[in-house]
């Protein structure tokens, strides 16, 4: 297997990830927990709504990755979305998590996963620093 399509591959699980926790899990609610998460931290007036809006933009996070558009912006990007919302779910409900305060660890490896993939694989980085 070539870097580049090791980098392919790893590209896509990525934005998967994405599309499924935005649109499954969130727009579509098949996993009433992201909801509950919301709600204890955001209230549960809208949650709904924020729930949807937070859904759809890890949407728009998938079709950013798929566009390659500012790659390594959006790699930085993805990591601060993923520190931050972790942060806030470790402290504040790590009860609602699927695998409670554990979701952290893989938090990382998420991480760990995409600053390999963009700083590492990613052929146009790697031609631009040659």
């Amino acid at each position: 297997m070539t870097i580049s399509f090791i980098h392919k591959i790893l590209t896509t699980l990525i934005t998967l990830v994405w599309l499924a926790n935005g649109l499954l899990c969130k727009v579509l609610n098949l996993v009433p927990r992201h909801q509950q998460i919301v709600a204890r931290i955001l209230g549960n007036e809208h949650a709904r709504v924020l729930t949807t809006a937070i859904g759809v933009s890890e949407i728009i996070m998938a079709v950013w990755i798929i566009s390659g558009f500012k790659a390594r912006f959006n790699a930085f990007t993805q990591i601060a979305v993923i520190i931050t919302m972790n942060t806030m779910e470790f402290i504040l409900v790590p009860d609602l998590l699927l695998w409670g305060k554990w979701n952290a660890f893989f938090a990382l490896l998420f991480i760990g996963v995409i600053y390999l993939n963009e700083c590492y694989l990613n052929k146009k980085q790697l031609d631009h620093q040659s």
